[in-house]
């Protein structure tokens, strides 16, 4: 054996060798196509540093800069019966599901979470368009009907951020049956007098737009979000004619009255602050860690 050749020799390519570069350390922006660090882009919640671009981002990433101090408490979701049509197109519906839990770690496409908001106990829920679009299917309907109950429960509000392609197709009309039932689920937060505010993300489409996407107390947008029931390309080719500049994006439907606000990502927390606040007639929201200072004492008369 010699040991130049099998061990020195390594030993020494290894300490002056090349290092592979991950290849996730940048991601490039959909829009201006400027490349970006991967920490630069979560410090800033996926948006775009250079042209302000929101990119998708995961409901515990959201949750994280949403609740104080990024604590919050999972609310827990009943499971549907899985694949109850026997679903199969080019792949069985249960291999997707198994293929979509596996890349993004979760159930399902929403999460329902419990926390503290500038000090208000609020119960929100985030839908995730990496799992499968965001469909709507039973589970979806479970988790707004398990966050309505709970925020019933709590006597808190409801903060829904959607995300979503529509229906899930693979559970036929099971999955259009979560209109109505979520509907109903929303009903529940009016009866009790309690506030709803829907924040649209993009996209958000199809039967969750008709559902209850569209239903909030107050309705918030991110910037050039896409909201619609059908999307441009199909109205286009529908009416036969060119839609204008911008059609079915945020900005546009604030001008026509279907919006209440458009609100960046960042700002987000201290705008849902102030509306919840106000909506449930509380003092006005404190965002440092310490309490507020107590107001000086008058000075006695000389």
């Amino acid at each position: 054996m010699n040991w130049i050749s099998n061990y020195v020799r390594p030993k020494i390519n290894s300490l002056f060798s090349r290092r592979e570069v991950p290849e996730n350390l940048w991601v490039k922006c959909d829009s201006c196509g400027t490349m970006l660090f991967h920490r630069e882009l979560a410090a800033a919640l996926n948006v775009c540093t250079n042209c302000g671009h929101h990119m998708p981002i995961s409901p515990r990433a959201r949750f994280g800069a949403l609740f104080d101090g990024g604590l919050f408490v999972e609310v827990d979701v009943p499971k549907p019966v899985q694949d109850p049509l026997g679903f199969r197109d080019s792949k069985k519906y249960a291999d997707r599901l198994k293929e979509a839990r596996k890349a993004t770690q979760a159930e399902d496409a929403m999460l329902v979470a419990e926390g503290d908001i500038a000090r208000l106990k609020v119960v929100a829920v985030a839908q995730d368009f990496s799992f499968m679009a965001g469909s709507m299917g039973m589970y979806v309907g479970n988790a707004i009907i398990a966050a309505c109950e709970r925020a019933v429960k709590a006597r808190a509000p409801l903060v829904l951020f959607a995300a979503s392609g529509g229906a899930r197709m693979q559970e036929g009309i099971l999955s259009l049956m979560q209109m109505p039932r979520t509907t109903v689920a929303v009903q529940m937060l009016k009866e009790a007098g309690l506030p709803y505010v829907v924040v649209l993300t993009h996209p958000t489409t199809g039967g969750v737009t008709a559902s209850y996407a569209m239903l909030g107390d107050v309705q918030i947008a991110e910037p050039n979000a896409l909201i619609c029931f059908a999307g441009p390309r199909v109205i286009e080719q529908t009416i036969r004619e060119t839609l204008p500049e911008g059609f079915q994006r945020a900005e546009y439907l604030l001008d026509h009255g279907m919006l209440d606000r458009v609100v960046a990502r960042q700002h987000q927390r201290r705008e849902l602050a102030t509306i919840l606040r106000l909506l449930m007639r509380a003092e006005p929201p404190v965002f440092a860690d310490l309490p507020a200072p107590e107001p000086a004492a008058a000075e006695p008369a000389a």
